[in-house]
């Protein structure tokens, strides 16, 4: 579910029941805001049966739903006492909305890192896409070191192989992408009998979601379909081996709306 849709469409419902419950007469105001407040945090909860977000983004559903309906409970008080509305109360009022698009941020570049473009002008890339999704806790030590060392050797690897590797496909917005990788050796020939993989995965996490493996249509020309299973940013490498051994190894980032 889209953390997005699901806050402000919630903060929507909220806004929507407690004007609806002023046409009930008879209905306490508390009351009313409570409703205002619970029947949409109740139906969150059951959206995500099976697809918990995370403690964070559920916590920050209870705190703005609920803070909605506080809110408006504050304002129609002081309406119905025909009084004007202190500066303190707007100052809070004030407060708790810039909280909600503060919040609705950190979530969306928590989930899904910084947009592209901005992503590009703040942290810059020197040309490289860069990737600014939350990555995890990683390890700073012996593991780490080994790793730096093996990707340094498989960049020295591929630069004395001298393949020539094209891509198409990937730039699709289908969560269901064909794919042909073509493969040439230094002197532009096809290069045949070459196991290629896609491997899919989130940004930051170790294990790999899905594998799809491409077969060979023509020499050096490898087809298959790339299939990302639910929307958000994937990361997709592509491997290519030889007699048993890695050859060739390159990762992108694709979207899915």
């Amino acid at each position: 579910m889209n953390t997005f849709a699901s806050l402000f469409g919630g903060l929507a419902a909220v806004l929507v029941l407690y004007a609806a419950g002023g046409l009930l007469r008879g209905l306490p105001p508390m009351l009313r805001a409570a409703l205002a407040g619970l029947i949409p945090l109740v139906a969150y909860f059951a959206l995500i049966v099976g697809r918990w977000p995370g403690l964070d983004v559920a916590a920050i559903h209870i705190s703005v739903f609920l803070a909605a309906a506080l809110v408006l409970y504050a304002i129609s008080q002081f309406q119905r006492r025909g009084t004007r509305l202190h500066w303190v109360p707007k100052l809070l009022i004030a407060f708790f909305v810039g909280l909600v698009f503060l919040n609705a941020g950190f979530l969306y570049v928590a989930t899904s890192g910084l947009p592209v473009s901005l992503g590009n002008w703040w942290l810059g890339g020197n040309g490289r896409q860069v990737h600014s999704g939350f990555s995890g806790v990683v390890p700073h030590g012996e593991g780490a070191a080994r790793a730096v060392s093996s990707e340094l050797s498989e960049t020295h690897r591929e630069s004395r192989l001298g393949w020539q590797v094209e891509t198409e496909g990937f730039e699709a917005d289908a969560p269901v992408r064909p794919v042909v990788v073509r493969v040439r050796n230094r002197t532009g020939l096809p290069v045949a009998g070459v196991v290629a993989e896609l491997q899919v995965s989130r940004p930051g996490a170790p294990e790999t979601v899905r594998s799809e493996p491409l077969r060979m249509t023509a020499p050096g020309v490898y087809q298959g379909e790339l299939r990302l299973p639910a929307s958000g940013r994937w990361l997709v490498d592509l491997r290519l081996s030889r007699e048993g051994a890695l050859q060739y190894h390159s990762s992108r980032e694709v979207t899915v709306p």
